[in-house]
């Protein structure tokens, strides 16, 4: 079962497929929210959207893989599994490639579209804790004052107390003062949760810049 917030989101332009799914999805207790086509999505898009969208490859207008190029233009993080025809097998392995969750052919298995989707809402329950982590861990450095932030850096990249003296000029003690309310400020008891939440942030900011 999803989370009250999730929703799935087809988009397709064959409005019988729209019908079968939604009786499917709404069947098993999912939310469901429809369109038939990819500027129609686009003009429902929200940031705070959660859940995952179930996209067919082919559509007139703007394609499925078109689409997927926007939202990853967008930033839209929500993941995406593409219904494909037998002979769209390899723009969907190229959709893979750039980021799509998961693809399945036509004509399928409900259990087999359910099972994709439960994977899928899984990742997003997974992208949003980590997007909720890296907010609050960007809230806390911004209540770093420069000196607090040189320390933090030099701290994260092993260098003891003495050698951030040196670094810095500045006294042993007035390192530790500053370490001290670092880790105060960041919400962290070790040295090893500092490392972790700085690197685990910089590495998402560098993956979205």
């Amino acid at each position: 079962m999803s989370e009250l917030t999730q929703t799935i989101y087809v988009i397709d332009d064959d409005e019988a497929m729209r019908d079968s799914m939604t009786w499917l999805l709404e069947g098993e207790g999912y939310r469901v929210a429809c369109f038939d086509s990819g500027d129609a999505f686009l003009g429902a898009l929200r940031p705070d959207l959660r859940g995952c969208i179930v996209l067919d490859v082919r559509m007139p207008d703007m394609s499925g893989l078109e689409l997927h190029e926007k939202l990853l233009a967008l930033n839209c993080m929500l993941p995406v599994i593409f219904v494909t025809g037998h002979g769209d097998v390899p723009m969907a392995v190229s959709a893979l490639q750039r980021g799509a969750c998961d693809f399945i052919e036509k004509p399928f298995h409900n259990e087999d579209l359910l099972s994709r989707i439960h994977r899928a809402l899984a990742l997003d329950t997974e992208i949003s804790a980590r997007r909720q982590r890296d907010h609050e861990i960007s809230h806390r450095l911004d209540q770093l004052t420069q000196r607090e932030r040189e320390v933090m850096h030099l701290v994260v990249a092993g260098k003891l107390n003495k050698q951030i003296a040196d670094t810095l000029d500045i006294s042993m003690k007035t390192v530790e003062a500053h370490r001290a309310r670092v880790m105060e400020k960041m919400g962290v008891r070790t040295l090893a949760e500092l490392v972790k939440a700085v690197m685990s942030f910089e590495d998402q900011t560098r993956g979205t810049a």
